[in-house]
């Protein structure tokens, strides 16, 4: 069941669940100066430079669905596919990143 999510979710998806209070978890895999420049609110910062030290602050949502997301959607798809070989069974990547979620959900979010 679990498994058989996509692990891919445009940020439309991501946009709608956060929006309707699903318990998505979002996740910001940038290291901390990208995410200065640019982030989404309520988003969990976790660079994928520390995520093998740093992983357990999921634990909590081991079980719940969670969106990673970076500056395009490359490192975040990497790190979801780690967070799923963990027992993060519904992590999945927010394709495009922040930078998709700028261009399509909020036109605040700047650009870099």
């Amino acid at each position: 069941m679990n498994a058989d999510l996509p692990i891919e979710i445009d940020c439309q998806a991501v946009c709608d669940k956060l929006r309707a209070g699903t318990g998505l978890v979002l996740v910001d895999c940038r290291e901390e100066d990208e995410h200065a420049l640019a982030s989404i609110a309520g988003a969990i910062l976790l660079p994928m430079s520390q995520l093998a030290s740093r992983f357990e602050e999921l634990a909590p949502y081991r079980d719940r669905e969670i969106a990673i997301h970076c500056h395009h959607g490359g490192r975040s798809l990497k790190v979801a596919l780690w967070l799923r070989g963990q027992g993060f069974l519904k992590a999945q990547s927010m394709s495009g990143g922040i930078d998709q979620w700028a261009k399509q959900i909020d036109a605040r979010v700047p650009r870099y």
